[in-house]
């Protein structure tokens, strides 16, 4: 029987993170866990079983996306060591490039801007979100590669660029291109607010 239960458990994860994912991509983080145990022919109590919080829940929607991204930053950092050997390395361009893959990410997938940045996001805090752990281990590399160049400040923190991008993301999804805008945004805060010479 504990075997059936199992299986029973493992659909009933798999409807639900289903009607999920089509929930987030209409409402946001706004989605209705109500609405996604009616719509999986579950109980609201068996939804909060699998996903006990909302974030949780983002968190499991955003899964395969976080993970595009992780290979991404990988393939960046790979790419900026090879050049580095051969002198032709440009960390901050490898760092912004991620930077922009993860905008665009986020302008794309409702839902997904509440799970880059950590909980409680700044200066000492501690990092509790499971996706900005992997993505701050995936492309963290990069980042440091950036200060040590002296490309990026090195007061800057991976958590400030997440919250950034969270930030540019939240005010942007509900426009009528928030791809664009959130790229336009993101570019001034890189070229910073001073006329160009």
């Amino acid at each position: 029987m504990p075997a059936q239960q199992r299986a029973d458990a493992r659909r009933n994860y798999a409807r639900i993170l289903a009607v999920a994912e089509e929930e987030v991509a209409a409402h946001g983080v706004d989605a209705s866990l109500e609405q996604i145990a009616r719509t999986a022919g579950v109980g609201s109590a068996t939804v909060r079983r699998h996903f006990p919080t909302r974030r949780a829940l983002l968190e499991a929607v955003s899964r395969k996306r976080i993970e595009a991204l992780c290979l991404r930053a990988h393939e960046l950092a790979d790419n900026a060591d090879n050049a580095g050997k051969a002198g032709k390395g440009d960390s901050r361009s490898a760092l912004l490039e991620w930077l922009s893959d993860v905008v665009a990410y986020s302008a794309s997938a409702r839902g997904l801007a509440p799970v880059l940045a950590p909980e409680g996001a700044g200066p000492g805090s501690e990092q509790v979100n499971s996706c900005s752990a992997l993505l701050e281990e995936s492309a963290g590399p990069l980042l440091r590669r950036a200060a040590r160049d002296g490309a990026v400040a090195t007061s800057v923190t991976f958590a400030d660029l997440m919250t950034l991008i969270a930030g540019i993301a939240l005010a942007t999804e509900h426009l009528a291109d928030p791809a664009a805008e959130a790229d336009r945004l993101f570019r001034l805060a890189v070229a910073g607010l001073s006329p160009r010479s």
